[in-house]
């Protein structure tokens, strides 16, 4: 046997004694007085909360506390969470959850949601490998009772009606009743099953995957005729033994000299890709650790703090990928480029991070982070990630710099006149139009999880469309890198970083769309606390998805240059 504490007031302490049965129990009461403006605003924002459909999140031994209810056809979908009331319209149209009870019908009028009937399920342990009960299953009925004499409850009566107009002293009375139930049939390691099937993805899912599929298959098709016949067809043309009319004609060879040009702002290239290596390996072994299993929606935060130590532990790869390209690029101030790779981008993300979570200070929520955290965080950061960089760079300098397929000209070549469709600006808009495809849908439920407080746990489908993004993003980058040396615009290093990084600028503005469809956010700091965790993960996945694009291209045109001959 053993205590389970639920629900701690300030005044009076909601505890539940394992197996004890309790019928409409009071938790406490709550006066409103008309005379009070502080009582009329705290009821304001009480109504206000039932009229967006404001739900409470409870959590026991790790599981959300579920309101289960019918659907369409018959079948049970389990929320976790439950409104704290709901309205019906002047005109008499019940909303949201006021729908489920005939009572709740007069007009203008709040019903606030002042009781619980709880039920606790749980296995007893018999023929388990466990000594006592475990917890398989928690489920809810809200209900809202006029609560008479608060010394003498009864939970039954009349709803907990409250008028638009505040004309009248309200008082509310919070009640709940607790029932335990013992139950052999469900086996703890599966207690989460009945919450995940009840949620109708899994065919939206299948559809995003077939949906990012046919991207992949098309663009597969595009770079395999690419390589296979018009590249094929170029290099034996361009290796004929008369090279003169080879010469005189157009092509991406005509461009060889150039091609490895270091880039204007090669610094920064380099610090971005070495701070998107980290992103990438991190995020690749995060969702692997998670498909086995290892990050179950059970253990909250085992996701978040999995890639945070991932973070802190890959700054090696970071410092190494960052020197050796800027060392290709011929840069010799290896001192801000280490430190620019080391402190650069985390520091962009930390004092964004730093400003919400003072936003959060400021407003009394209890979503705040600690200062104590925060300067774990820092300590993790400058302890661990700065030195694990300098030794990436380390070793990064250490090697010989990178040898490229052929020399590079003294003298800068002219680029022809291009058309629309060359120039950089159109190009890269376009290149990350198709990554996007792949991944808004799952980007949808991943939103969804973070701001609408429902559970995300299709690992396998998420790693999946990881692989369909990598190679969507590889494939669009080799096609447009392509077509633009055979326009003989040799400008490729960074182009072809932002060409599938602009994926993360779809995914921003799907994210504005997301706020002004999906959310009824209201107030400045609940904006500001949205965008700016946005613009945190926007800055991350445009890290992500510009290295793998610029990699791509890397090996393309070391693959494609290496291959011909040049007198």
């Amino acid at each position: 046997m053993f205590n389970l504490l639920i629900l701690e007031q300030t005044n009076n302490d909601c505890i539940f004694k394992f197996g004890k049965d309790v019928s409409c129990q009071k938790v406490c009461s709550k006066s409103y007085a008309t005379s009070n403006q502080e009582d009329k605003a705290k009821l304001d924002f009480l109504k206000r909360g039932m009229e967006l459909n404001y739900q409470h999140h409870w959590i026991v031994d790790n599981m959300p506390v579920t309101w289960c209810y019918q659907v369409e056809d018959g079948q049970q979908y389990c929320n976790p969470g439950f409104p704290i009331g709901c309205l019906v319209t002047h005109e008499g149209r019940p909303k949201d959850a006021c729908i489920i009870n005939a009572k709740f019908n007069k007009k203008s009028t709040y019903y606030l949601f002042n009781h619980v009937d709880i039920t606790i399920t749980y296995h007893s342990g018999d023929n388990e490998n466990w000594r006592g009960a475990r917890l398989v299953a928690a489920r809810l009925e809200p209900q809202s009772i006029k609560h008479g004499d608060e010394n003498s409850l009864s939970c039954e009566g009349s709803p907990m009606e409250i008028p638009v107009d505040f004309s009248t002293d309200l008082k509310v009375t919070y009640s709940y009743s607790i029932k335990f139930e013992s139950t052999n049939a469900i086996r703890w390691a599966s207690r989460w099953d009945y919450i995940l099937v009840s949620m109708p993805h899994s065919n939206i899912q299948w559809f995003s995957i077939m949906n990012s599929l046919v991207i992949v298959l098309f663009l597969s098709g595009m770079v395999a005729m690419i390589m296979l016949r018009t590249l094929h067809k170029d290099i034996a043309r361009y290796n004929q033994v008369d090279q003169e009319d080879a010469q005189e004609e157009s092509g991406w060879k005509q461009v060889h000299g150039d091609v490895f040009r270091p880039p204007p702002n090669g610094m920064l290239l380099a610090v971005f890709l070495g701070q998107g290596a980290q992103i990438f390996i991190m995020t690749f072994i995060t969702l692997f650790l998670a498909c086995l299993g290892f990050l179950s929606p059970a253990n909250r935060g085992a996701l978040m703090t999995c890639a945070v130590v991932l973070w802190v532990l890959l700054g090696t790869p970071a410092g190494y990928v960052s020197a050796r390209i800027y060392k290709s690029f011929g840069g010799e101030k290896w001192k801000t480029n280490v430190f620019l790779t080391a402190l650069l981008c985390p520091g962009i993300v930390f004092a964004d991070f730093f400003l919400m979570n003072l936003i959060l200070w400021v407003e009394g929520s209890s979503a705040a982070i600690p200062f104590g955290t925060l300067l774990a965080i820092l300590a993790l950061w400058f302890g661990i990630s700065v030195p694990l960089t300098f030794v990436g760079a380390f070793f990064g300098f250490k090697k010989p710099v990178m040898e490229h397929p052929v020399r590079t000209n003294q003298i800068p070549r002219q680029i022809p006149e291009q058309s629309f469709f060359t120039r950089p600006v159109p190009g890269i808009v376009m290149g990350g139009i198709l990554p996007f495809g792949c991944i808004f849908i799952q980007l949808f439920f991943i939103l969804n999880s973070i701001w609408s407080h429902q559970m995300y746990y299709m690992f396998g489908f998420l790693f999946l469309v990881f692989i369909i993004l990598l190679i969507t993003c590889s494939e669009a980058t080799i096609l447009l890198c392509y077509f633009h040396l055979c326009a003989e615009d040799y400008h490729w290093w960074w182009r072809s970083f932002l060409t599938s990084g602009f994926t993360a600028v779809y995914l921003l503005i799907y994210a504005v769309h997301y706020f002004f469809s999906k959310l009824q956010i209201q107030g400045a700091a609940s904006t500001i606390l949205y965008f700016g965790y946005t613009m945190i993960m926007v800055l991350i996945f445009f890290l992500f998805t510009g290295t793998i694009g610029f990699f791509a291209c890397f090996w393309f045109v070391n693959k494609i240059y290496s291959v011909v001959k040049v007198d």
